[in-house]
């Protein structure tokens, strides 16, 4: 019989119809692991946090208030108990009070250390103590405890390179953060044994972990190749065991998925036909083929199933890119062996992901904005990479349409013109319906797009919606431009070069042109991109932002897909919202009229929407024009036009 989870002990509060309101003190968080929204809203539960006080009378007076919703309320104060009073009294007199801690769901251990674990980790600590129970321990017995029991760590038993790699490369590989006071408890558990090794960047940053392995490589090559002495001198750097078998066993992974770059090498000819050739340059059209068969395989393996995470259908987002990168490759074109693969899985992609996205998706925006998960996150998440006054100056590059693959395309293009630059690559979730008006809106306002109604037409309101969140920040100018793309960008660089501007919005909509006019499909789509990013007037901008102090971010506000036409609705001027992906109605009696037209269109919901804004979706990947037409198109919920890249890009110069 399976253990019952911390997260049951919170839910068995929650039986529908217990209570029409409910008002929950979750200091720590706990409400906003994400099968909690979920299971709350299969429920019947609305969730509703209470930060801003205009924003929740907003919210509860327009939606909520007087039985207008057909949910149960519950009011998430994320404070102490005693912060419920803050609650407006309307709210308080008619609400039943809760309050959860990680004091009482994990009495034994330090709090502190606790607090600092994610949702998912918190799972792994409640099974482990179902089976490894333990007595009160203080801070540092805790810190060893999470180690073992929740991350599979135990630096005792770190003694050897192939040991540390192998712990490092489960962690990196994955994408798995891990708390910064557990990696200090771990860096000085084994610094002795590891003196030469640069532990205080490869064990809690994942891109200086890989750039540490591709440093290793050439002198692990020199060491198994055989032939004539080395043509260059080997890096004066100790070779890695990547031979060991917990070692080897990623590499194949890492030089596919670009984590490590293949290299030219003396010993190519010998060492082409053993394991080593996955890191090994010989034949662009090969090399291109077998890197491909090699993505496939990783993406059929790690395909998410129902009960996944959104961090899972990131993740796998990231592998699916490279491989439309690697399909429409200048290098070479797929084989038909490879093309049918490719149709395989994307078709058991799309049914997965729909599944997941209409049991999960609407509850992925009350999750905590650090690190980001949704797209109106990414200020909130900005605001505390500026810390407290606004210390840092920060900068966000909105690339209008830019899908993961088409990101992809770009940072090739940038890593070849700037080899300085460095990319902390993740993902984000845009809002749906995934049209620039909904999506670019909600970055810049840092809210659902439920706040925005009289705007959610167009983006004419971004700059004022951008100017009044960074106003709660702190002091500091800030900044809005857009339209940009092709240079020149003399109109930033004059924005920017004011002292006192802390934080600057920037919108491209270079790749929207493109994808607009474009008529030669997914192909032609990566074609001109790549054409684009190799002019290097997107890596001027990004230079004159690090030329006055910014740290940089990327992010899109949707991506697009390739999309076969299934007729036009023809409704006229009844429609809001005409596009290729969606149509929007102000009702549900006008949506109606023209989904029993299109039985598969998917009515989707108004969670986070205003409620005159009424979509309705285009099924599959199909679009609301001619019969048969191929069209380049968003504003549905396939995977790459939902999932954006969400990248950090540094400069070391």
């Amino acid at each position: 019989m399976p253990h019952a989870s911390w997260q049951d002990a919170i839910l068995r509060e929650f039986a529908p119809g217990v209570s029409a309101l409910t008002v929950v003190a979750d200091p720590d968080g706990l409400l906003e692991h994400e099968g909690i929204h979920a299971a709350l809203r299969e429920r019947g539960f609305y969730l509703l946090r209470f930060e801003d006080p205009v924003a929740f009378h907003y919210t509860y007076e327009s939606r909520l208030r007087d039985g207008a919703a057909q949910e149960c309320l519950v009011v998430i104060v994320p404070a102490p108990p005693a912060a419920l009073e803050s609650l407006p009294y309307d709210v308080l007199s008619r609400a039943r009070r809760l309050a959860f801690s990680l004091a009482e769901l994990f009495p034994n251990l330090s709090q502190a250390v606790v607090a600092a674990l994610e949702g998912a980790d918190r799972d792994a600590l409640h099974e482990a103590l179902a089976h490894e129970p333990t007595a009160a321990l203080g801070e540092n017995a805790s810190k060893d405890y999470l180690l073992r029991h929740v991350f599979g760590i135990l630096p005792e038993q770190v003694r050897t390179p192939a040991a540390l790699l192998a712990v490092l490369l489960r962690r990196h590989y994955a994408g798995r953060r891990v708390p910064a006071l557990l990696d200090a408890r771990f860096i000085n558990a084994i610094k002795g044994r590891f003196q030469d090794w640069p532990l205080g960047s490869i064990v809690p940053n994942r891109e200086a972990f890989f750039g540490f392995l591709q440093q290793r490589w050439r002198p692990f090559l020199d060491g198994v190749a055989e032939g004539p002495a080395v043509s260059e001198p080997a890096l004066p750097a100790e070779s890695l065991p990547f031979d060991h078998e917990e070692v080897r066993v990623y590499v194949d992974n890492l030089f596919a998925e670009g984590h490590l770059q293949p290299i030219s090498h003396w010993g190519a000819r010998t060492l082409r036909s053993t394991w080593h050739r996955a890191g090994i340059r010989w034949n662009e059209r090969e090399d291109a083929a077998a890197r491909l068969d090699q993505l496939l395989k990783i993406a059929a393996e790690q395909l998410p199933g129902q009960d996944a995470g959104h961090e899972d259908w990131q993740r796998f987002a990231s592998v699916w890119a490279k491989v439309a990168v690697h399909a429409h490759s200048p290098n070479g074109q797929p084989s038909e062996k490879q093309r049918q693969a490719i149709a395989g899985l994307r078709e058991r992609m799309d049914a997965a992901f729909a599944s997941w996205v209409a049991k999960r998706f609407a509850g992925l925006a009350s999750l905590p904005p650090s690190p980001p998960v949704m797209l109106h996150h990414v200020p909130r998440f900005l605001a505390q990479q500026a810390g407290s006054g606004m210390t840092a100056k920060v900068a966000l590059v909105v690339v209008d349409g830019l899908a993961l693959e088409q990101w992809g395309v770009l940072r090739e293009a940038l890593a070849q013109q700037h080899a300085n630059w460095r990319f902390q690559e993740g993902a984000v979730f845009a809002w749906v319906p995934t049209v620039t008006s909904v999506s670019r809106q909600a970055i810049f306002a840092g809210t659902p797009p439920f706040y925005f109604p009289n705007s959610i037409g167009n983006t004419n309101k971004e700059d004022a919606l951008w100017r009044r969140f960074w106003a709660d920040q702190g002091p500091g100018g800030v900044v809005y431009a857009r339209s940009l793309g092709d240079g020149p960008f003399s109109g930033v660089a004059k924005l920017i070069e004011d002292a006192n501007v802390r934080v600057a919005g920037l919108v491209v909509d270079k790749v929207d042109h493109i994808m607009h006019g474009m008529t030669l499909g997914a192909a032609g789509m990566h074609n001109q991109v790549r054409q684009w990013a190799a002019e290097g007037h997107f890596a001027t901008l990004l230079g004159l932002l690090f030329e006055h102090g910014f740290r940089v971010w990327i992010t899109s506000d949707h991506g697009n897909i390739e999309a076969v036409g299934c007729g036009r609705p023809g409704e006229g001027a009844v429609a809001d919202v005409r596009g290729e992906r969606v149509r929007v109605y102000s009702s549900e009696g006008l949506r109606e009229s023209v989904a029993k037209r299109f039985e598969q269109a998917w009515r989707w919901p108004a969670d986070g929407l205003p409620e005159e804004y009424v979509p309705l979706l285009a099924p599959g990947r199909r679009a609301f024009v001619r019969e048969g037409e191929r069209v380049v198109a968003h504003g549905g919920v396939c995977l790459e036009e939902l999932i954006v890249p969400f990248v950090e890009v540094a400069s070391s110069e």
